[in-house]
C-alpha cells in the first residue's frame, strides 16, 4: 500500500529501494554516523518524513529487549543474601550487640554491612531505571514491589 509522505505518494517498494541504495552507499564510508548524516543531507525534502519515521521505528526498543531489561533490573531489586550468609550476618549482629565479637568477626561484620550498603545503592539505581522504563513514579513502583512477597529473607 502506498504511503503519503509530505504530500508525495511513495510505495513501500520505492522506499525499500531507496533504503537499499542508502545502505549500500553507507558501507563505503568508515564512520557510520557520518555516512547517515551525509546521505540524509542529500535526500530531497519530501523523503525526509519517511526516513524520520523509519528511524523512529528502528530506534524503538523491541518488546523482547524491554522484557529482558526489566528482568535484569528485577533480579537486582529482589536480590537476597544466600541463606547461610544471612544466618551468619544475623549471628554476627546479635553477638555484636553483646560486644562478643573478635577483631576478625568485627571485620567480617563490617564487610557484610559494606556489601549490603552497596546492594542497597544498586537496588535504588535499578528501581530508578525500572521506573523510567515503565514510565511510572518511583514511589509507586517501590510500593508495588514491596507488596510482592520476597522469595527469601529481607536484607
Amino acid at each position: 500500500m502506498p504511503t503519503r509522505t509530505a504530500g508525495v505518494l511513495c510505495s513501500p517498494a520505492k522506499i525499500a529501494s531507496s533504503l537499499d541504495r542508502i545502505v549500500f552507499e553507507m558501507t563505503s564510508f568508515p564512520n557510520i554516523r557520518a555516512q547517515a548524516i551525509a546521505l540524509i543531507d542529500r535526500l530531497p525534502t519530501e523523503r525526509l518524513t519517511a526516513v524520520v519515521q523509519l528511524l523512529e521505528f528502528l530506534a524503538e526498543p523491541s518488546e523482547q529487549t524491554i522484557a529482558s531489561q526489566e528482568a535484569s533490573l528485577l533480579q537486582i531489586i529482589q536480590y537476597c543474601l544466600p541463606v547461610e550468609e544471612h544466618k551468619r550476618l544475623k549471628s554476627l549482629r546479635d553477638r555484636c550487640e553483646w560486644s562478643e565479637l573478635t577483631e576478625a568477626e568485627q571485620q567480617e561484620l563490617i564487610g557484610y554491612e559494606d556489601l549490603l550498603e552497596q546492594q542497597r545503592v544498586e537496588r535504588l539505581e535499578a528501581l530508578i531505571q525500572l521506573a523510567k522504563l515503565r514510565n511510572i513514579d518511583l514511589t509507586i513502583l517501590n510500593n508495588e514491589l514491596k507488596e510482592e512477597p520476597l522469595p527469601c529473607h529481607a536484607i
